[in-house]
């Protein structure tokens, strides 16, 4: 899996009214329901009023090649631009070995 976390950076509130329209108008639900989407959350940073961060999970290249190349890119970008967002993108890729032994004493497990 390849998560993508994009920081989204606008002034006031304007990152928030993106993130907001973006799931009213559905484009949110969209990309969630295309083939290889494992997660599209947006969050708010408790100490930058102006960052949205998207935490965006994908199967693998292809699926983010083919999200890329699709008409909710179009869409995303007009939004962007509407809102004057700026972004800072950060890529990650699934560790095969999980999580180490190590550090597993320090996690607490999900609520049931």
């Amino acid at each position: 899996m390849i998560t993508v976390n994009i920081y989204y950076i606008g002034e006031v509130d304007s990152a928030k009214m993106f993130a907001e329209e973006m799931i009213e108008s559905g484009v949110v639900s969209a990309i969630r329901a295309e083939d290889g989407n494992m997660g599209y959350d947006y969050f708010f940073p408790m100490d930058d009023p102006h960052t949205v961060l998207l935490i965006d999970k994908w199967r693998d290249q292809e699926a983010i090649d083919k999200h890329h190349a699709s008409e909710m890119m179009g869409k995303i970008a007009e939004l962007r631009e509407k809102y004057n967002l700026h972004m800072r993108v950060e890529r990650y890729i699934e560790d095969s070995e999980g999580i180490p032994e190590s550090d597993k004493s320090f996690i607490r497990g999900e609520c049931e």
